[in-house]
């Protein structure tokens, strides 16, 4: 009987570094995390990251329908949960999922008792994982930042088969001072330091998601603010 290979999630480089992010945001950043997602007092570089990452939540969000009630959506790598909760409230049928278990409990912490006829189920896993189900809509708001390249577009073509509308995802973009930065391994102060984020050519990223057959790019936008470099892009299905 033939062996099934493993999905991407489940061996590999790709999971490797997934297992040292849920490490990192459930331990020594756990706390920072659930600071910089609040509207706690923080540092001045951590406030341009999180005005940074709230103008790309926006954008993002405002790329989805605005009507989406009974609309299945993947919120991939929710985090605290400000997308998800976003989404609900517009009616959606949200599964916020994220691999650092922590932030999923702060997540349906910080969930309204009231969010209209939407409705999220929260997850501690892997964005990747098949049982999570089918999507009319999936969110990957910086949570793929951290990965080569290679495996980047790996984790859009999983998810793509899972997909019937749209992807919408972010990278960081490949800039002299953010490819300087990662080469010296400081994209941050050392007070201030996430895990790597690994710049993408704009260029050769389009050239790898062409392989994706039925999908073609849509809209991209690019937030920078202060330490928050991030760009948006949208992949529709198609046919």
């Amino acid at each position: 009987m033939a062996t099934r290979s493993p999905s991407l999630y489940e061996a590999g480089p790709y999971a490797e570094r997934r297992e040292a992010l849920a490490n990192y945001f459930d331990s020594t950043a756990k706390q920072a995390w659930i600071d910089l997602t609040s509207d706690a007092k923080v540092s001045g570089i951590r406030a341009t990251v999180r005005a940074g990452r709230e103008e790309m939540r926006t954008t993002l969000l405002s790329w989805l329908p605005t009507d989406l009630r009974r609309t299945p959506v993947l919120d991939a790598g929710c985090g605290t949960g400000a997308l998800s909760i976003g989404a609900a409230c517009r009616g959606a049928e949200v599964t916020g999922v994220d691999v650092a278990d922590g932030l999923v409990d702060v997540a349906r912490e910080r969930t309204p008792s009231f969010i209209g006829h939407g409705r999220i189920r929260w997850i501690a896993g892997d964005m990747l994982d098949p049982a999570l189900g089918t999507f009319a809509h999936i969110v990957a708001m910086d949570s793929l930042i951290h990965y080569t390249p290679e495996d980047l577009v790996d984790a859009i073509e999983e998810l793509s088969e899972r997909c019937t509308g749209s992807i919408l995802f972010t990278f960081a973009p490949h800039t002299r001072l953010l490819g300087a930065m990662h080469r010296v391994g400081k994209v941050f102060p050392k007070s201030d330091r996430s895990p790597a984020i690994v710049p993408v050519a704009e260029d050769e990223l389009f050239d790898r998601l062409a392989r994706l057959r039925g999908w073609v790019i849509g809209r991209t936008r690019r937030v920078s603010s202060g330490f928050y470099t991030s760009q948006a892009l949208e992949l529709v299905k198609c046919g």
